[in-house]
């Protein structure tokens, strides 16, 4: 049967670019058209993936203060292990975006799947707060940066022409959703039976899609006969060789133009605004004003909600106005969110936090569609590299605010200067979404 439906959509997508008078079309072709291009389904097993690969992402946060009292460790230590895997996760990203292009994209995923699995299984048996750092900082790290949004944006550009700004929106709501899942799940596992088992909880929901990748993901729609939703068919490339030298080689030419910079700048205040800042430190901030784990992760939770419903609504929104002033509206908004939230603080939750969370979570990663969208916009082909150069620095500055956060709560004994100091520099990305230039086309290419 599925031989028969791609062989049907192969027949048909070679109808499309000469569409021929409607004389004899049932006798000539009587198969029919598949009711759902297989484009959609390559998208739903990255938005599986992508959930399994953030459960990890989940953890942090609710793990602080039990290694803090189990093991002694500071919070700066621990957030010095988050913030390795926060920088390690930017930091693949372009390389896997080249290594997809080289090995293919069911390889590097499951890879990546295994590492996670691997470091956070091998957390369990722990003593010591350098075996933290390489089993979550290192491991977790590379194998949740193989699959960050360099991914997404690989398959978007890959099998679809239309629809990429909505595709986008849903693939980047797949690790909200992740959020969704599991925060409330690890938090009652580490509220009930402690923290190993939310551990071994996330390394088996990474193990878990390894085979949904591996069976249902393709490389290409040309592996299976059939041209990218919304465009012609297009011939698989040849397997590209000397991935990495290629990763350098964009990211010395996208760094010889302004844009890049500004990119780079907007996106490293969006990770310390959000995986550095709310993900990492709310739990533990909302703990030290008297408010139960499992409640403060539930809000995390909800956060989750409306970010998948913000995310894809800036999907929407970025095909249709300029992605510049989407981002300096989304920066800015988010920026007095954060102004207010020491205030909002209690032992309970209170409606003005609910409030916030419902207006912060529909702008939590609205930003990635625009920015995404402004990379392919600029840099054409090479664009899911670029971003993923972008998604790194995005992955520096969320590395900084987590380690930060905890050095200023160490001195401080709060979090209130984190949520200022972050608050402004949302202010400072509005302004620098502005003044990005514009391409002089669309599928402008970086320049040697």
């Amino acid at each position: 049967m599925t031989e028969t439906i791609e062989s049907a959509a192969r027949d048909d997508d070679r109808r499309q670019p000469q569409p021929q008078p409607q004389t004899q079309p049932h006798k000539a072709h009587p198969r029919r058209r598949p009711r759902i291009h297989r484009a959609w389904i390559v998208a739903a097993v990255t938005f599986v993936t992508i959930i399994g690969g953030a459960a990890f992402n989940s953890l942090p946060g609710l793990l602080i203060d039990p290694l803090h009292t189990e093991f002694g460790w500071s919070r700066g230590e621990i957030g010095l292990a988050v913030s390795i895997d926060m920088a390690l996760y930017g930091l693949t990203a372009p390389f896997a975006a080249a290594l997809m292009d080289r090995f293919g994209i069911r390889r590097v995923v499951a890879t990546a799947l295994t590492l996670v699995a691997a470091g956070a299984l091998a957390s369990v048996w722990m003593t010591a707060s350098w075996q933290l750092m390489i089993y979550w900082g290192l491991l977790v790290g590379l194998g949740t940066g193989s699959m960050a949004l360099a991914f997404a944006a690989t398959v978007t550009n890959r099998w679809f022409v239309a629809r990429r700004g909505l595709v986008t929106g849903i693939l980047t709501a797949a690790g909200a959703s992740g959020q969704l899942v599991f925060l409330p799940l690890c938090a009652w596992i580490v509220d009930e039976h402690g923290w190993r088992p939310a551990s071994v909880t996330v390394a088996l929901a990474a193990l878990v899609v390894v085979p949904f990748v591996w069976l249902l993901m393709r490389d290409h729609p040309a592996d299976v006969g059939l041209a990218p939703y919304g465009g012609a068919y297009v011939a698989k490339p040849a397997a590209a060789r000397g991935a990495a030298r290629r990763t350098v080689s964009v990211l010395f030419k996208a760094a010889r133009t302004g844009p890049f910079w500004l990119l780079a700048g907007t996106f490293a205040i969006c990770g310390a605004s959000t995986n550095g800042l709310i993900r990492t430190h709310f739990v533990p901030s909302a703990h030290d004003h008297g408010m139960p784990i499992t409640a403060a992760a539930s809000l995390l939770a909800v956060i989750g909600v409306f970010d998948v419903i913000g995310t894809i609504f800036s999907g929407w929104l970025t095909d249709r106005f300029d992605a510049r002033r989407l981002l300096a509206v989304y920066y800015a908004l988010r920026g007095i969110s954060l102004l207010f939230l020491p205030m909002l603080m209690a032992p309970d939750v209170r409606p003005p936090m609910v409030f916030f969370i419902v207006f912060y979570g529909l702008d939590w990663v609205a930003t990635v569609p625009p920015t995404l969208a402004l990379c392919r916009e600029q840099y054409g082909e090479d664009s899911a590299i670029v971003f993923g150069w972008v998604l790194a620095s995005h992955q520096v500055g969320a590395a900084v605010v987590a380690f930060l956060g905890g050095v200023a709560r160490d001195v401080f004994g709060s979090y209130d200067v984190v949520w200022y100091a972050s608050g402004a520099l949302c202010a400072v990305a509005a302004l620098m979404s502005l003044v990005i230039r514009r391409a002089r086309t669309a599928a402008t290419l970086v320049s040697g």
